[in-house]
């Protein structure tokens, strides 16, 4: 859970809104530290093969589905997400990659 403003956000509620989006293959919603909000919704978004996406459509199909405050406040456009041997997706890893700065 994501606790975003004292609001509790469930990631898979948000997954469910993003696989809505036309072009998209896989979402997997994290939490980011944020120090006015506690925690922002971050959403790792892989595109179907040769779809491209922009954040304006994901952003505008989410505002069709969920509340606005539980809408992502960034989205990471990934080729992939890394998974265990079971295919279930690693969190832990995609919530590191945002505390590693680019190289």
């Amino acid at each position: 859970m994501i606790i975003s403003g004292g609001s509790n956000i469930y990631p898979r509620e948000v997954e469910e809104v993003l696989l809505l989006a036309p072009g998209v293959a896989e979402a997997a919603v994290v939490g980011a530290p944020d120090p006015e909000w506690g925690e922002i919704v971050v959403a790792f978004v892989v595109a179907q093969p040769g779809q491209a996406l922009d954040e304006a459509s994901l952003d505008a199909t989410c505002l069709q589905h969920i509340a606005r405050f539980k809408r992502p406040k960034r989205y990471v456009l990934v080729p992939g997400l890394p998974k265990n041997n079971y295919g279930k997706v690693l969190k832990t890893a995609l919530r590191e990659q945002l505390r590693t700065p680019p190289a």
